[in-house]
Formats: C-alpha cells, sequence, structure tokens
C-alpha cells in the first residue's frame, strides 16, 4: 500500500481538531515521542497525535481511515512486537490520558489509556486495593489488559481482563462505543483477551480487590547449580500452596547492585519472587518451607508496600534495551522438563535474559471461559523467555537462541501462548491456537461488525471474513 501525502493543509486541520499535540517528522518533539521501550524497533510514523481525550482520538481515527493511514495505538509502549509504533503511519499516542478515579466503596476504578501500571498501582493503593496487572512497572495498562493480563496476583484474583468490567471504546467508523455486562457485552467479551482489533480503548473500568497496601514479599536467591533441585521443590511446594501464595521463579544474571553479595553479582542465579496476598502475619508462615530450602545466596523476603513488589524487576527491563520473547503454557512441570528448561538457560550470552516460570491455577483455573476472549488453558505452569540484549550486532544470534529455547522446550508444552507475546515471525496459525476455533471464529465476526476494513491491523491481527485490508501485523 502506497503512502497517502499529508499535505501541511490537512495537517493543519487535524492539528486544529485535537486539544492534545501533533507531532511530526522535524519537530523538536518528534525523536522522543517516535521512541519505544524495545530498543529493537526503530520506525518513523508520518505523523504522531498526542491525544488529550476521547474526541481527539475520534479526530485521529476518522483522519487515518479518510486517508487510508497505516495506524498504531501507543499506550505505555512496551508491544513486544512492535506494534506501538509505525512507518509512514499515523500513531495515535494515547500517554497523555492519565485520568484514574478510584471508588474505594465500590471498589472499582476507571482508568485512561495512557495509564502505567505504577501509576494504577499508586492510585489503588492508597485504599488498600489493586487488579492484577503487569510485572514490570512501566508497563502500560491498556495493552496488557487488552491481550496478556498475567500479573503476580493472577492466582488469586486471576487475569486482568476478569476483572475488566467495562470500556469506551473509539470504533474505526469513529464511534464511541461504551460495553459492560448490561450493554454492547459482545464487545467487552472480545476485549478481554482480543487485543487492539476491534477500536481504540480510552478508558477501561476495573474490579479492585484487596491488597497491601503491605504485603508479605520479596526475592530468594539460589546459586544457578541449585536450579534443576529448586525448580522440583518449588513445583512440589506450590501443588500444595493456597491461591494467597503467588510469585514466581526466575533463571536469571544477579544484577551488581548493592544488596547483592558481592561474590553473585554479574553470576547465574535462580531467584524466587515472593508473594502473599493476604495478611502479612500469615505470609511467614506459608513460605516456611521455600525459605528454609537449601544455601541461599541472599533472602530479602519481609513485609513491605505491594507498589515495591511490582516494581521490583524493573531495572531488568530498562527503556530501549532489545528483545524478542517466547511464552507458552507446561501442562505440568516434569522433570524432564525442568532438566530442559536449566541446559537451555544454561547456554543463554545475555546477561539481561530471564526466563520465568509462573504458577497457574488457582482463580485463573475458576474463570469462565465463554465470558472472554483470552483462552486460558488448563496448565499447571507458563514460561515466560524474555531474552534481552544490548547490542544491535548480537540481533540475530540472541533472537535465534529464544527459538531455540522454545524448540527445546516444544515437547513439554501446549503449544499455547498470551496473544501480546507472538512474536510477527510466528504466522497466523500461532495466533488462532492462542484463542481455539470456536472462540477465533467469534472473534473474526466481532471483527467484521467493528473494524470490517481492518483499520486497526498493527496488533495480533484478527483479519474480518471478507478479508479486510492488509495482512496481519
Amino acid at each position: 500500500m502506497s503512502t497517502p501525502k499529508l499535505t501541511q493543509d490537512c495537517l493543519d486541520a487535524l492539528a486544529a481538531d485535537l486539544d492534545g499535540e501533533l507531532v511530526c517528522p522535524g519537530d523538536e518533539a518528534y525523536e522522543g515521542a517516535r521512541s519505544v521501550w524495545s530498543g529493537l524497533i526503530d520506525r518513523r510514523p508520518a505523523v504522531i497525535a498526542r491525544c488529550a481525550g476521547t474526541q481527539d482520538v475520534r479526530a485521529a481515527v476518522n483522519f487515518a481511515r479518510e486517508r487510508d493511514l497505516l495506524v498504531s495505538v501507543r499506550g505505555g509502549a512496551h508491544s513486544a512486537p512492535g506494534h506501538s509504533t509505525c512507518d509512514d503511519g499515523i500513531v495515535i499516542d494515547l500517554t497523555p490520558l492519565k485520568a484514574v478515579a478510584v471508588d474505594p466503596e465500590a471498589r472499582t476504578a476507571i482508568v485512561g489509556a495512557g495509564v502505567t501500571w505504577r501509576e494504577l498501582d499508586a492510585a489503588t493503593q492508597e485504599h488498600g486495593l489493586a487488579v492484577t496487572g503487569g510485572r514490570v512497572s512501566t508497563t502500560g495498562v491498556a495493552g496488557l489488559t487488552l491481550g496478556s493480563g498475567s500479573g503476580w496476583l493472577g492466582r488469586m484474583y486471576g487475569m486482568t481482563c476478569q476483572s475488566l468490567l467495562g470500556a469506551e471504546v473509539v470504533t474505526a467508523a469513529g464511534e464511541i462505543v461504551r460495553c459492560s455486562d448490561q450493554e454492547n457485552f459482545d464487545l467487552l467479551w472480545g476485549l478481554r483477551g482480543g487485543g487492539g482489533n476491534f477500536g481504540v480503548v480510552t478508558k477501561f473500568v476495573f474490579r479492585l480487590h484487596p491488597v497491601g497496601p503491605i504485603v508479605y514479599a520479596g526475592q530468594i536467591l539460589h546459586p544457578r547449580e541449585a536450579a534443576k533441585d529448586l525448580l522440583r521443590f518449588y513445583r512440589d511446594f506450590m501443588a500444595q500452596a493456597p491461591d494467597e501464595v503467588g510469585g514466581g521463579l526466575a533463571l536469571i544474571t544477579a544484577p551488581p547492585l548493592d544488596f547483592i553479595p558481592e561474590a553473585a553479582r554479574g553470576k547465574p542465579v535462580a531467584g524466587v519472587t515472593v508473594l502473599y496476598v493476604g495478611d502479612p502475619s500469615e505470609g511467614e508462615r506459608a513460605f516456611a518451607s521455600l525459605l528454609e530450602w537449601g544455601d541461599p545466596l541472599l533472602t530479602m523476603v519481609q513485609p513491605m508496600p505491594y507498589t515495591a513488589v511490582q516494581s521490583m524487576i524493573d531495572a531488568g527491563a530498562p527503556y530501549g534495551i532489545r528483545e524478542y520473547f517466547k511464552i507458552d503454557y507446561l501442562g505440568d512441570l516434569s522433570d524432564e522438563a525442568v532438566d530442559a528448561m536449566v541446559d537451555q538457560v544454561n547456554t543463554g550470552t545475555s546477561p539481561f535474559t530471564q526466563v520465568v516460570l509462573e504458577p497457574l491455577g488457582g482463580e485463573m483455573d475458576r474463570a469462565d471461559q465463554s465470558r472472554m476472549a483470552l483462552g486460558c488453558p488448563s496448565a499447571g505452569w507458563s514460561y515466560h523467555c524474555l531474552n534481552m540484549w544490548m547490542d544491535p550486532a548480537q540481533d540475530e544470534e540472541q533472537m535465534q537462541w529464544a527459538r531455540d529455547f522454545a524448540a527445546v522446550m516444544q515437547p513439554h508444552s501446549l503449544g499455547q501462548a498470551l496473544p501480546n507475546f507472538i512474536s510477527a515471525d510466528e504466522g497466523e496459525a500461532r495466533l488462532k491456537a492462542a484463542y481455539g476455533t470456536e472462540k477465533y471464529e467469534r472473534l473474526v465476526a466481532l471483527k467484521g461488525t467493528y473494524d470490517p476494513a481492518n483499520l486497526f491491523r498493527l496488533n495480533q491481527n484478527i483479519r474480518p471474513s471478507a478479508g479486510g485490508n492488509g495482512a496481519p501485523g
């Protein structure tokens, strides 16, 4: 598709329609406005509409549709495949939409689409409330809610979309539509895991849950040599754990931070993140056997603010790092899977690489699957292979390493991933597998209702039944 010429007159007209800011190549703000979290993504949009409100979003959508422009929607700019920006098209930048309104009595929050998890947690924790959110606090609420939803609170309160009560959406036709259990429930169903396929979500309504503000949490580090035995113990520990016991186990490189024992800095380790969602005084008892296991390099587990837990691994994912992710579910965590995982991680060469093993179950198992598009298989675990590095010269080597990791784990995996983490080179079949045949067909029909021309295709794209415009992005 050729890029339509954007004249100064049409850009001036769009700028006049916005309460926010229009940023174009050559403007002082352009370089900063076009950057995204992943250093692997370097694109130059023709125009960036920094939207100050829903009407600005509507104006930007109409502008794009009328000129057949490629559209990217930017929330937190953490899209792993790079969907937050584009070459030669328009970026509808939602980052100015920062409003958060918490109703502590109703335990709900209305959240703007530019809010990050750090900002939402800060607002809800004033009332001792939270919703399952991202493990890196700079991640945007919007993108994670629509196509992932995994977080430390998952066993207690489910995936993020299980707490999504409603939304305000600007459709491809430029209409402002609200959805909830009472109106346009088909659209709400699709937003619960179907990504940005049906419009630009400008506001989210969440059910909040009692959390904190002080929780029993922290990290335990063991030498990598202990990883296989630790994983087996952790597997058995989590099999008996109540829903309040959350966290995960990560195979990482110990960072060069002051609180890390000097001998361990820069060395491969196995780290356990600990979180008890409940009375902190009960947490130590719940984690007693895990705290007593082995000969740890470091144990930093104590009552702490929930907001501190939510930013605990931020330093391992700095803005501008290069990344390539692979994620899948594990039916169980067999000894063979444990050995394969640790052996493959030990071949890694980047100190930023993280392989996180997430225990599932609890509220995620009890979810009413019919009320959300997101596919949540019956699985005990999922792995997140988060391969990250800094040197552009290593791009192909590091991406191939992540592919090799997924290949090694394939015999132990279910072949299903969270939609947000399906990379552009994996193909449409991988996306269909994420939902299953029945849900995918329903999503295709929904796409045909709300975006029949596939204006919103820079996402984990679900094409309308007529084919729409363009291929999956």
